[in-house]
């Protein structure tokens, strides 16, 4: 494949309800022909976009063009900190986003989402809310160590005050066995550490709806997973995966590693084993196979 010179663009997509959502696209060597193939990012809890440069770095290497971007209430996009307004507008914000990515794109493109951002990506694909060739899981958050009581509180919460954010509880040092990983994300200024009941039952709605419509799914899914994750709970994803058609499947649960897997000490393989998936597939642009 010819070099590529890295060519970025941000601009701010205005939500339905009038919410900016900020957006950077990673123009792939492709871009503005029509041959131009795409990834969207979905990012996790917490965080936002840019810390995904490396990955967009690898797709755009691949010959695609990425587009990543802030969810509400995240990053640099508009929105109460840790909070959605309800169980559907994040959701709708990623059908927006995706829509009118794909009249820059050929085909319709792929969809990968890391923990939160996997949970709502396999919502949207088990719902068919989008249309995507395929779909990439990193740690999804298809379910969360929640116990009964803790579920009692949140309940209440969100009778009494739903848009409240609380400590999302996330450990910062099971993020990664890589210690600059982890003090880059604590020393981020756009990072942030709440959830309100809102989007905690926007959560737990969209793994209840993913689980039950799994089998409905008719794209190939690869599911790369945390073996030792203290953030989500990897039962999650291994139950996901017993309701996938076998056919469509391919999963990767990675022993030892903690959530950010593609932020790892041995991200070397999460990365080797998401390109021989994408080649197996035959979805890499022809120029990259």
């Amino acid at each position: 494949m010819s070099a590529h010179i890295e060519q970025t663009r941000e601009w701010e997509y205005i939500s339905a309800d009038g919410i900016p959502l900020f957006i950077r696209d990673w123009l792939g060597p492709h871009a503005g022909s029509t041959q131009d193939q795409g990834v969207l990012i979905m990012h996790g809890i917490g965080e936002h976009c840019g810390r995904y440069a490396h990955l967009a770095r690898f797709f755009n290497q691949l010959g695609f063009s990425v587009r990543t971007y802030d969810h509400r209430g995240h990053g640099q996009s508009g929105g109460k900190r840790g909070d959605v307004p309800d169980s559907l507008r994040i959701l709708q914000d990623a059908q927006a986003v995706l829509k009118d990515f794909r009249t820059h794109l050929s085909d319709d493109p792929l969809l990968f989402g890391h923990s939160m951002g996997g949970l709502f990506a396999a919502r949207l694909a088990t719902g068919n809310l989008v249309k995507i060739r395929a779909l990439i899981l990193s740690s999804p958050a298809l379910a969360i160590r929640i116990n009964r009581a803790q579920q009692l509180l949140a309940a209440i919460a969100l009778r009494l005050f739903p848009g409240f954010p609380v400590p999302n509880g996330l450990h910062t040092r099971y993020l990664s066995h890589d210690a600059e990983a982890v003090r880059a994300y604590e020393n981020d200024r756009l990072v942030h550490g709440g959830i309100s009941a809102r989007l905690l039952h926007c959560m737990l709605d969209a793994m209840q709806a993913s689980h039950a419509q799994a089998a409905s799914l008719t794209i190939p899914v690869l599911l790369q997973f945390a073996g030792d994750d203290h953030l989500v709970d990897p039962t999650g994803s291994l139950r996901f995966a017993s309701r996938l058609p076998a056919s469509l499947l391919s999963m990767h649960q990675y022993a030892g590693l903690y959530h950010e897997i593609y932020n790892e000490l041995d991200a070397t393989t999460v990365f080797d084993d998401l390109r021989s998936w994408m080649e197996q597939q035959q979805i890499t642009p022809t120029e990259a196979r």
